[in-house]
């Protein structure tokens, strides 16, 4: 089965606790802190694998959380940072940010890889807590949660050469002609319901990637008939092989064929018009084809394309067609390539630089003041609630984030309920 879309959730591994303990030794009355700080939990990085060539292997498992930190030790020892979960997937899968929409990898190149979600720091040991006025931190810190967050992965095929055009125009019949690509072919349409990859020699030294992307219809970029859910694959193509039924046997006109396809292809991605075209007048060995072929000619060439008749069923013409292609190939840019350098590839974590207002909000409902956003979310879970110092240090990192300014600007007063994850506060000037 090929299957070229599948949304998953990913979760860095959380950040390993703190410790909070102190030296006990011979002849030591009262020794320090020694708490020591928790290992870094581990990042899902994602890596190009060249042996796959589909997205299958994520449809039975939608969840991929990389290993946890260890724990922080007695000591000043710290805890071992969790390995991270390496993710491997197929060359031309895009991995975009559902909630966001944004792209963050283009991954295409063999063993390129990316970090797709970041894991916790660990918590710091009280130890770390040390100050020349608190001598004996009872409390350390928790580890950071792992980055969580959902994604859309996209194969598209990498191929120099695409072929496109109405279904049961002899797209399979060409490509099992010209290379050893074995596509099902039959009389009736959508017989292709995957993008068919071959590999096409050319004389002794040359060679190309030639991919027979299903039929389109009218409405393919709406989702109408197979829809956009393959027009992605012609995408990344250098060179667009244009296939037309030029006999009308069924009753169609190509030049209307060939208008349509293209309209279709520039609504999906106008960048498509900018990759060469060259038109393969297909089934030249049925009747009315030559007449056929001698109008379309005058009006594709007349605009600038190259037309080249052919018979896939005989193969002749196909010699031609395909050293041509070749040769655009050779001459063609990687357009993909100019598309991942426009993508942004950062992972936000946390407030950015010039963000630091977006690191929390306030929401009263009901007379109850809520303090929500990512920061907020991070200290908070971060926090050490089982002493009254870690209680207080992370108070004071409130108002250090200029969390009590806000309540009260917002409306907060003496005794108001402040709800912050989970956890509940009485407000106090």
């Amino acid at each position: 089965m090929f299957v070229d879309e599948v949304e998953i959730e990913v979760k860095g591994g959380d950040g390993g606790d703190g410790m909070s303990s102190f030296r006990r030794e011979k002849f030591v009355a009262a020794g320090g802190p020694s708490g020591g700080d928790g290992g870094h939990g581990g990042n899902v990085i994602f890596t190009v694998d060249e042996g796959l060539n589909t997205l299958l292997h994520f449809r039975e498992r939608k969840f991929y959380e990389a290993s946890s930190g260890e724990r922080g030790g007695s000591k000043n020892m710290h805890g071992k940072d969790a390995d991270d979960l390496i993710i491997k997937v197929p060359p031309g899968t895009t991995v975009t940010d559902v909630d966001t929409g944004k792209v963050i990898a283009d991954l295409i190149h063999e063993h390129q890889e990316v970090v797709i979600a970041h894991g916790g720091r660990g918590g710091r040991g009280n130890a770390r807590f040390k100050t020349s006025t608190r001598q004996a931190p009872k409390f350390s810190e928790n580890g950071e949660p792992g980055e969580e967050r959902k994604v859309k992965l996209e194969l598209k095929v990498l191929a120099d050469v695409g072929l496109v055009g109405y279904p049961s125009v002899g797209k399979s019949t060409i490509i099992s002609k010209v290379s050893a690509a074995k596509p099902k072919i039959g009389a009736y349409h959508f017989t292709t319901l995957k993008p068919n990859l071959g590999v096409v020699k050319v004389g002794d030294y040359s060679s190309f990637v030639m991919a027979d992307i299903p039929g389109l219809i009218e409405g393919a970029h709406t989702g109408v008939g197979l829809g956009d859910d393959f027009l992605r694959h012609i995408e990344r193509t250098k060179v667009i092989i244009h296939v037309l039924d030029i006999s009308g046997i069924e009753g169609r006109d190509p030049l209307e064929d060939f208008r349509r396809i293209n309209q279709e292809l520039e609504s999906f991605n106008e960048k498509l018009m900018e990759r060469p075209q060259i038109v393969a007048a297909n089934k030249m060995d049925l009747p009315d084809s030559e007449e056929n072929l001698l109008k379309l000619k005058e009006v594709l060439e007349a605009e600038g394309y190259e037309v080249y008749p052919i018979s896939a069923a005989t193969g002749k013409g196909l010699n031609e067609l395909i050293k041509r292609a070749d040769a655009l190939v050779k001459e063609a840019p990687d357009f993909f390539d100019e598309e991942v350098a426009e993508e942004e590839e950062v992972i936000i974590r946390g407030p950015q630089p010039g963000e630091a207002e977006d690191a929390y909000e306030i929401i009263e409902e009901d007379g109850v003041y809520r303090v929500v956003g990512k920061e907020i979310k991070r200290k908070t879970a971060m926090a050490d609630f089982t002493t009254d110092e870690g209680l207080y240090y992370f108070l004071k990192t409130l108002r250090k984030m200029g969390v009590d300014d806000a309540l009260k600007e917002a409306g907060a007063k003496e005794g108001d309920t402040i709800e912050i994850e989970g956890w509940e506060f009485e407000y106090s000037e």
